[in-house]
């Protein structure tokens, strides 16, 4: 777009985060970054408990203004334009969107939101053998970094958490949680929220490099799809591995034997399984 984007927050604890927008050639638009998502993945990845107020160099669009809507006491939270010039005051969020619909609309009073502390249930990890047989070092590295990511996802409104880690050309491991919005479509995927993390820890995005996914099984939404669509694009030599959760599976009765089956309802195991790779 040529439109670049900057935003700077001071989240609850003191500490000030910064956001930029990031736009991806080869893909279509929805798949970019708005720098006020930036800010608030940069803020969530750092362990930050809420956004007290923001300063932005243009004022926040419909789709920035309904994701921070996700955020405790959004409706209190301080907007200062920059590019208002000399008039520039803070101002709050409820006077940008002021009949807002978000969580309360939703979700009971009591769920966690946006940066609060989250430990989704994905169940019993398992260890995932590679297609050879042998999972490698930098593979169970990004396993471990995106089911980590997907535990802390925020998804009250699909219930679908999902993580996503990928390695830079210097082997680090970046990784993002998926985050919704109650509006759907500002959601920020996991694969943006670790390019978020890759930005922000200004990491070369260079030398092929590898990728993992987690998320449930058989659940209404699944990141494969857009993960391979996005790293075809921007890292076409990226290997991506999908790790998912099975539901528990009731196991069938041997009603020949007097006995119960060790595996009966309720003490089911999950798998996670390495499914595929590019």
């Amino acid at each position: 777009s040529r439109f670049p984007v900057g935003a700077v927050g001071l989240g609850s604890s003191g500490r000030v985060y910064v956001g930029v927008n990031l736009e991806f050639p080869g893909l279509p638009l929805h798949h970019s970054v708005h720098a006020e998502q930036f800010l608030v993945a940069n803020a969530a990845a750092a362990g930050e408990a809420g956004i007290r107020c923001i300063a932005v160099s243009h004022m926040p669009c419909g789709h920035c203004r309904q994701f921070l809507q996700e955020l405790r006491a959004a409706p209190e939270i301080r907007i200062l334009v920059t590019s208002d010039g000399p008039a520039a005051a803070f101002r709050p969020l409820s006077a940008l969107l002021p009949r807002p619909f978000g969580p309360p609309d939703l979700l009971h009073k009591d769920v966690p939101l946006l940066l609060e502390p989250h430990d989704n249930d994905l169940g019993p990890a398992a260890i995932a053998a590679a297609e050879d047989g042998v999972e490698g070092a930098a593979d169970e590295r990004l396993r471990a970094a995106a089911e980590a990511a997907a535990r802390a996802a925020y998804a009250p409104y699909s219930g679908c958490a999902a993580g996503f880690a990928v390695a830079d050309a210097a082997g680090r491991v970046h990784a993002g949680a998926y985050a919704e919005s109650a509006a759907y479509n500002p959601s920020l995927g996991p694969v943006q929220a670790a390019m978020v993390a890759m930005t922000a820890a200004e990491a070369e995005r260079g030398g092929g490099g590898a990728a993992a996914l987690v998320e449930k099984e058989g659940r209404a939404v699944s990141h494969e799809a857009t993960a391979r669509i996005f790293l075809a694009a921007v890292a076409p030599r990226a290997h991506l591995r999908v790790y998912r959760f099975r539901r528990p599976i009731k196991p069938r009765r041997d009603r020949s034997a007097d006995s119960t089956c060790p595996l009966d309802e309720g003490n089911g195991r999950w798998g996670l399984e390495d499914l595929s790779a590019l």
